[in-house]
């Protein structure tokens, strides 16, 4: 089920943005990847972006239909139906806990969890990419256990880990760079998540879903 109260409004005097309000569900966001589909198929259209429950279009300042952007975008949601984007399974190898995961005791805490449960609970899920945003690499992932949702930080850290993997809210993710942050640390992974090297340069792409193998927990 999505939520009836989506709605879409002007960002700029050529883009508009659909948001679908309310708790993040993985229906809703097959719904935005449709109409991200849909919108780059049209030759008017400068650019798209999907979020996390929402989607930007820019239309090309001459689109004939420019006036109508935000009845457009709504038509095409209530027409819309999910869809599922090709996909991978990908397995992240983490070793929690100790200088890896300086927040697993306070995620503990916060949950009313040992911090053993906590890694059970975080390696057992199977998470879905919903988008890349934040960094180059950085997939904010869907499907964390509601148990182990923690605030961020309230004073976010100058430099974390490349490789850190992080709860923030209700989502869990992993940095791929060295970067400031503010998501609870549990653990880390040496595996790359980006490499603008690579003919690809990001591991992840929407729609993949993604296990954390837990090996190694340290106190």
């Amino acid at each position: 089920m999505t939520p009836d109260n989506v709605k879409a409004y002007w960002l700029s005097e050529t883009a508009g943005v659909l948001e679908v309000p309310g708790m993040i569900t993985l229906e809703a966001q097959r719904r935005i990847w449709a109409l991200a589909e849909h919108f780059r198929s049209l030759p008017q259209v400068r650019e798209v972006v999907p979020g996390m429950n929402n989607l930007t279009v820019e239309l090309q300042p001459t689109a004939p239909d420019i006036e109508s952007l935000p009845d457009i975008m709504m038509a095409r949601w209530n027409s819309s139906r999910p869809v599922e984007l090709s996909s991978r399974r990908v397995e992240i190898p983490v070793e929690y806990g100790g200088a890896a995961g300086p927040d697993l005791d306070a995620v503990a805490r916060h949950a009313g969890l040992s911090p053993a449960e906590v890694v059970r609970l975080h390696s057992a899920g199977e998470y879905t990419v919903y988008f890349l945003g934040f960094l180059p690499g950085f997939a904010y992932l869907g499907g964390m256990d509601r148990r182990l949702a923690t605030p961020r930080r309230r004073e976010p850290r100058l430099a974390v880990p490349a490789g850190s993997v992080g709860i923030g809210g209700e989502q869990t993710g992993v940095y791929p760079a060295s970067s400031p942050g503010g998501w609870q640390l549990i653990g880390r992974t040496s595996m790359r998540l980006f490499d603008p090297a690579w003919s690809s340069p990001t591991l992840l792409s929407a729609g993949d879903t993604v296990r954390f193998v837990e090996v190694g927990v340290r106190s």
